[in-house]
């Protein structure tokens, strides 16, 4: 199960161990976070709980104060109940356990003493027991999920996410379950809707104060008003809802949950009784106001039960990239533009790369990507990108290409030979090899010299290397995503753009941290077109394509530019007017223009 702190979670897990030791007892262990969780928390409570059941009291050995009962060892009617923690590996291998119950998971280490993670340690206590069972709570931590619309219940529920995006140990656990969602009923239209922090709403700038008085939820369906008094109401006829199930008009869940040994559930801090809808929402305006992305972490997690993800707010979601795509051809060349630029990311199965025309004051046009696939240990795929480089696109060539060489392709031993730096020293006309810094630079760019032989070996010529500063770079291109269309430095993505593209230009966040410092925070592994278009960016600097010159803006008039038919699935491109710039003059005739001038 996983939700928000403060939720009932570890006196759920008394209920579930003082009704188990009554009636069907056999051997129990409790594991908590850490020693002082155990001894100085939960102890106490279970030994309360003892005393305050008259039938549990009874069967304590030698009553609920014995000196015979210790602190992580309990004897309760023929049974032990060992209390553990994950900091120690022989509590959690000690005895074995028909019953388990793990809690605040995600607050656990992952190695235990390297033994392994602490849950795999637990369930290999109940090899011996044919009906174990082991029972895990937790508040979720890191990681990056989406909504999506059931098809069987209109529902929206959380996205299986992919492993690589969610850091939260308990929120992975959940996902392999049969991912069960506490879903409420809106007391205005009736509709069924699953809470959670997006819906909340606060008046505009509001103060963390007003945001507590204020605050109300927002139903999903037809925007109806949602306030605090309403809530004992839905739960009281809250469900929980799987995807694939269906919910009646009386409240009945009908069809059967997503085919799993685990059954796991999600519940909204939103549904806490001892917390209201304006607590949460102070709490969070509290922590944002701060800016410090550790205290809005908290509140996300403790107070809704949400994973979380640095820099969610920094970055324009995908789809409002994809809606505004331009209306050009991938492959076409506007008319406006005066020169291409590459810029490739080296994996170590592909190249992953985009060109970029650039035209007046650095409006820019992605005119072409793609990825060549290949190990890049080898020279095949190498091969293929020299054509690329050198094949005109739409009768014009790339003016320059950065490669990405932080990743060196093969090993040092099996493959002396740097891929990148030798490719790039066969085509040193216009290609150059590129490595980020992770430190802010005095320069946004700067040239070093490589010297270096292919075989790794001192040569009397140097192989320049750009060194880029990756904070500036990738800024550059989120900054363009919010640029107006209509402006001059305007950045424009062709038709035939794909939402994995769009998806990965918004894989990284900008945050700072709390001495100040920015820093990049991964939300997807697939971030390689957001470094290609960096790299295409830079190279666009070394051009000084933010000097180029040009006349005004005016609707395009080529064909070239107009946009080939779409389907009814993918929204039409937006038409907007491109900028058109006019051939360079000679400079004989720049000359007699500035005499006229002067004599003007």
């Amino acid at each position: 199960m996983v939700t928000a702190a403060q939720t009932g979670k570890t006196e759920t897990f008394l209920d579930i161990i003082g009704e188990r030791l009554d009636n069907r007892p056999a051997p129990i262990i409790y594991v908590g976070p850490s020693k002082e969780f155990v001894s100085d928390q939960f102890e106490p409570r279970l030994v309360e709980l003892f005393r305050q059941s008259s039938s549990l009291g009874r069967k304590v050995l030698g009553g609920v104060d014995s000196k015979r009962q210790k602190k992580t060892l309990k004897r309760v009617n023929g049974s032990r109940i060992r209390l553990a923690h994950a900091g120690s590996s022989t509590a959690l291998k000690s005895d074995p356990a028909a019953f388990a119950l793990v809690d605040e998971y995600d607050e656990m280490i992952r190695n235990v003493r390297g033994q392994g993670d602490p849950l795999g340690l637990v369930e290999a206590r109940g090899d011996t027991y044919a009906d174990f069972t082991v029972g895990v709570v937790s508040t979720p931590s890191m990681g990056m999920t989406e909504i999506e619309r059931d098809e069987a219940s209109g529902l929206e529920f959380w996205a299986v996410a992919d492993t690589d995006d969610v850091k939260s140990p308990i929120w992975r656990l959940w996902q392999e379950g049969t991912r069960h969602h506490w879903t409420w009923r809106c007391p205005h239209c009736a509709e069924w809707f699953v809470p959670r922090f997006a819906l909340m709403q606060w008046p505009k700038n509001a103060t963390p104060a007003q945001g507590r008085r204020e605050a109300w939820l927002k139903c999903p369906n037809h925007g109806c008003v949602i306030e605090e008094h309403h809530k004992s109401q839905m739960n009281a006829r809250g469900v929980h809802v799987a995807p694939g199930q269906t919910i009646d008009n009386d409240g009945t869940v009908i069809g059967e949950p997503p085919d799993s040994s685990t059954l796991s559930f999600w519940i909204s801090g939103l549904a806490s009784p001892f917390v209201s809808f304006g607590q949460r929402v102070e709490n969070y305006l509290t922590a944002f106001r701060s800016n410090e992305s550790a205290k809005i972490q908290t509140s996300i997690n403790s107070q809704f039960g949400e994973v979380y993800i640095d820099g969610v707010g920094d970055v324009p979601p995908w789809e409002s990239i994809y809606e505004n795509r331009l209306g050009y051809r991938k492959n076409t060349v506007p008319e406006a533009v005066r020169y291409l630029t590459f810029g490739g990311d080296v994996q170590k199965n592909r190249i992953i790369w985009v060109v970029r025309g650039w035209g007046y004051r650095a409006t820019s046009w992605l005119v072409a990507n793609g990825e060549l696939m290949g190990n890049t240990a080898e020279p095949d795929v190498w091969s293929d990108l020299g054509e690329l480089l050198q094949t005109p696109i739409d009768e014009t060539l790339i003016k320059l290409a950065f490669v990405d060489s932080g990743f060196r392709p093969g090993k040092k031993e099996g493959v002396p030979v740097n891929r990148v730096y030798e490719f790039c020293r066969r085509h040193r006309r216009f290609v150059f090899p590129t490595k980020g810094s992770s430190h802010i630079m005095l320069r946004p760019l700067v040239k070093a010299t490589i010297e270096v032989t292919q075989q790794g070996k001192v040569a009397p010529y140097g192989l320049e290397l750009i060194r880029l500063d990756t904070d500036h770079w990738k800024s550059f291109v989120h900054e363009r995503l919010r640029w107006p269309h209509d402006q001059p430095g305007a950045w424009h993505i062709h038709n035939d753009i794909s939402e994995d593209y769009c998806r990965q230009l918004v894989a990284e966040a900008r945050v700072m941290t709390p001495s100040g410092k920015p820093q990049w925070v991964q939300r997807s592994r697939e971030n390689h077109y957001l470094d290609a278009e960096a790299m295409a960016a830079a190279a666009g600097y070394m051009l000084n394509v933010q000097h180029l010159r040009g006349t005004g803006i005016v609707p395009p008039t080529s064909d070239a530019q107009l946009a080939r038919p779409t389907s009814d699935a993918m929204p039409a491109p937006v038409s907007r007017p491109v900028l058109v710039v006019p051939p360079r003059k000679s400079a004989a005739e720049r000359i007699a223009e500035m005499a006229r001038r002067l004599n003007g």
